[in-house]
């Protein structure tokens, strides 16, 4: 396997991973947005956009902890203002586009039977939620830069290859001819005295 495609292996995971871990806070805020709207619905006379924005600002501060301590734990954690105020701008854009297509259908459509309502509140947080995971992994929660990798030296030299060497330069030292040898220069001096004595005799 090539290394391009290595490295699209390994992002198509990591995206799929990401998906899930979205999808898991995602499908409890759902549950938390819908809760909140049913119930203010039917305890409360406010209206049904009014009640549907309440529980989406709910379920936004519910997403937050989810996101940042679940979803992205492991995104840069160095600039928490910065990515307070770019996840409530973005989140306060998805509350539109939600209650937008809510909107539309209770006051232009004309549909506000509870039913018609929970439909179209879940079809403005499925719209309004594309919204949110493009904007959360790209401007909010911003991954951290890649490691620079280690720099390759060369592979330190293993004791065999050390004493291998060292064989091989006790080899090299033991063959040479013994012509190669310097003569010794005692016994030199003493043979020539010898001979020195015995001519004058």
């Amino acid at each position: 396997m090539s290394a391009s495609r290595t490295a699209l292996v390994a992002k198509a995971r990591g995206l799929a991973r990401e998906i899930a871990k979205f999808g898991a806070v995602g499908g409890l805020g759902l549950l938390v947005n819908l809760g909140v709207f049913n119930l203010l619905r039917h305890t409360t006379d406010l209206q049904v956009v009014r009640t549907s924005v309440i529980a989406t600002v709910v379920a936004i501060a519910f997403n937050y902890v989810g996101f940042r301590y679940f979803a992205y734990r492991d995104r840069d954690k160095g600039r928490r203002t910065r990515e307070m105020t770019l996840f409530l701008l973005f989140s306060a854009v998805g509350l539109v586009i939600e209650n937008g297509v809510l909107y539309a259908a209770t006051y232009g459509m004309g549909w506000d039977s509870p039913l018609q309502s929970n439909v179209f509140k879940f079809l403005g947080i499925g719209v309004a939620t594309a919204f949110r995971f493009w904007s959360y992994r790209t401007w909010v929660f911003r991954a951290l830069p890649a490691e620079p990798a280690p720099a390759t030296g060369p592979a330190p030299e293993s004791a065999g290859a050390r004493v291998s060497a060292a064989a091989a330069t006790a080899g090299r030292r033991a063959s040479r001819p013994s012509a190669d040898r310097k003569p010794d220069r005692k016994t030199d001096r003493g043979h020539q005295g010898r001979q020195k004595v015995r001519s004058s005799r």
